[in-house]
């Protein structure tokens, strides 16, 4: 790391440092921002001491981060379109660096300030898509042109759905759990079960099924949430250091004919297959154009860039052997031959081709969705750390502001299992999904099928901070981008 501050100069090493040090403070934030929804039911139904829970969360948190992946790392990263990324330099990726995570930090601490359970990865999300319409805007292009609406639109659909399935399924397995043991403890509150025996804690059988349930709720937030970070911490790294980051500098000669091969089969599916790609593949394009097609991404300069690539990696047997501006054009070529690999796995395809086409892809972006173990390690730490602080206001908003009464053991059982069994499964198909979200709208549905009530203002509160989330982060990011591209770009 030292000598690659060292190449880089002393003024780009200290905005490298201080951007790398924002984006592990917007993780630390998180971790006591989101994480307190983990523990929140864990500690109000007494099954653990509250210092313990958080410990063990931190811990789990940790580990989440480390085993995660980065399927959600680099669906956040994708929110820019492919054309954003080709044409930004390392002065506004900077600055749009620390533009969203300015607008994410300022939200999350006000939120937290007030203990609403607003949503970090809503928060992330609306940040990216305000600095990226105001990138189109400064070169006087669209506002739109500047997002990914596609991926925008999945990430959306999977921010809303994901609650409204854990309001459900929380409240069905509460149910299940009345019915399969009616008139059991472990549907009575910690005072309820005071009044009874002079005992808070829940039965034991209940008491290691809510530990076991927070401790999975804390690994599947480090699995998701955790992501988010290292991908923030590699757009940084990519766009202010590309010597050492724009390309996976560890791989080896067996990874780089890998590339070339996935790259030639994915041409040969295309020629396979002309009548349908037509409109995202132009065939008939000259393949020995010239290199400044690749500041634009579009039908014309798909096989060019496929070309030029195969021709590039046909001359070294590393990315060492490559200029700074050579591996910066070689992520460039990757990014729009993956980008227009991606649209042409939707189209309506022979099952076979489909299949080999997504199989290749994999191949061809081991270079590019990459991050280092030092990254991992670092975001995992803050994640942690950010765990350990200022869990209490949300967990009281959980324990006892969303529903009418208090939540019961089997209330907190429900709804932890439902948050960790949705956030696990999100983290695995890699679409970045809200712990604060799910887990409140799991208790609250849990609460409504109890027939206990809700607590309208709390509720209030919840979904205006929703709706207002994105708006804001938008708008603030985009204002806060443009005035620093206005001073510094």
């Amino acid at each position: 790391m030292f000598e690659i501050l060292t190449s880089i100069g002393l003024g780009w090493s200290v905005a490298l440092v201080l951007a790398v040090l924002f984006v592990l403070a917007y993780e630390f934030i998180n971790g006591f921002h989101d994480t307190a929804n983990a523990v929140a039911t864990v500690i109000y139904t007494k099954a653990m001491p509250a210092n313990l829970a958080v410990i063990s969360s931190a811990l789990f948190n940790f580990a989440g981060v480390l085993l995660g992946g980065l399927g959600v790392a680099y669906a956040i990263v994708h929110l820019l379109p492919v054309d954003s990324l080709l044409g930004m330099d390392s002065t506004q990726g900077l600055l749009m660096v620390f533009s969203l995570l300015f607008s994410a930090i300022i939200w999350n601490l006000g939120t937290w300030y007030f203990g609403i359970p607003a949503s970090s990865s809503h928060t992330l999300i609306g940040s990216i898509m305000g600095v990226g319409g105001a990138f189109a805007w400064i070169h006087n292009e669209p506002v739109l042109h500047g997002i990914n609406l596609t991926k925008a639109t999945q990430i959306m659909l999977s921010l809303i759905i994901s609650p409204t399935l854990g309001f459900v399924l929380a409240g069905v397995l509460l149910l299940l759990m009345k019915f399969v043991w009616q008139k059991h403890k472990i549907h009575r509150t910690p005072d309820e079960q005071f009044q009874i025996n002079g005992k808070r804690h829940p039965p034991f059988w209940a008491r290691v099924s809510l530990i076991a349930s927070a401790m999975g709720v804390s690994f599947a937030h480090g699995s998701n949430d955790g992501q988010k970070g290292i991908g923030l911490v590699m757009l940084v790294l990519i766009c202010m250091a590309p010597a050492y980051f724009a390309l996976d500098m560890s791989s080896q000669s067996y990874d780089l004919e890998r590339t070339q091969d996935a790259n030639r089969r994915i041409m040969a599916i295309y020629s396979r297959n002309q009548a349908q790609i037509s409109d995202l593949v132009d065939v008939q394009a000259q393949v020995s154009a010239n290199d400044s097609l690749l500041s634009h991404c579009s039908a014309q300069t798909v096989l060019p860039a496929m070309s030029l690539l195969d021709r590039r990696l046909d001359k070294v047997s590393s990315f060492q052997e490559m200029s700074v501006e050579e591996r910066r054009e070689v992520r460039r070529l990757l990014l729009c031959i993956d980008d227009t690999a991606r649209k042409v796995a939707k189209l309506d395809l022979p099952a076979k081709e489909l299949t080999s086409l997504n199989k290749w892809r994999k191949d061809l972006t081991k270079s590019t969705e990459y991050a280092p173990l030092w990254v991992i390690v670092a975001i995992a730490t803050a994640l942690g750390c950010g765990t350990l602080v200022g869990w209490r206001r949300i967990v009281y908003t959980v324990g006892e502001k969303i529903g009418s009464s208090g939540m019961t053991y089997s209330q907190g059982i429900a709804a932890q299992v439902t948050a960790a069994a949705s956030i696990g499964i999100a983290s695995v198909t890699g679409m970045p999904v809200s712990t604060t979200h799910i887990l409140s709208s799991a208790v609250a549905g849990t609460m409504v099928a109890n027939r206990s009530g809700l607590q309208s203002q709390t509720i209030k509160q919840i979904l205006l901070a929703w709706v207002l989330t994105l708006p804001i982060t938008m708008l603030l990011s985009a204002l806060v981008f443009i005035t620093a591209n206005a001073i510094w770009g």
